[in-house]
């Protein structure tokens, strides 16, 4: 039987009461990224460490240490135990600072080729 995954301890969780901080109150009220984010990119920190004058808030720390080896979006959010859609805004912040830089898989900017879903269905029709 599998066990349960993992669970991040987070300070602004309460296990009786659930999240004691809104998503809207990390992202300061954003609810639209700067720029957009596929689901499939992947992040790629740009700096070993923040430098401390850069004020980021523990999240934003938290995506740079996960995206030191590339990652994608939904795997971050995932592992961050936070929403897409604040984690979309979290990156536009790290990415208007130079902190991340975004790779989107080539998949995902060229149009599918007919050819090919035709050979994947007649190779299907044909098992």
């Amino acid at each position: 039987m599998p066990s349960e995954p993992r669970r991040v301890h987070h300070d602004w969780m309460d296990q009786d009461a659930g999240p004691v901080v809104r998503p809207y109150a990390m992202t300061q009220g954003r609810v639209a990224a700067s720029g957009d984010f596929d689901l499939v990119a992947f992040v790629v920190a740009t700096v070993p460490d923040l430098t401390p004058g850069v004020h980021l808030q523990p999240e934003h720390h938290a995506i740079v240490e996960a995206a030191w080896e590339p990652i994608s979006v939904v795997e971050l959010a995932s592992q961050l135990d936070l929403s897409i859609g604040v984690v979309r805004v979290l990156l536009g912040d790290l990415r208007s600072a130079g902190l991340i830089s975004l790779y989107e898989p080539p998949a995902a900017e060229q149009p599918h080729d007919v050819d090919v879903l035709k050979a994947v269905v007649n190779g299907l029709r044909a098992l």
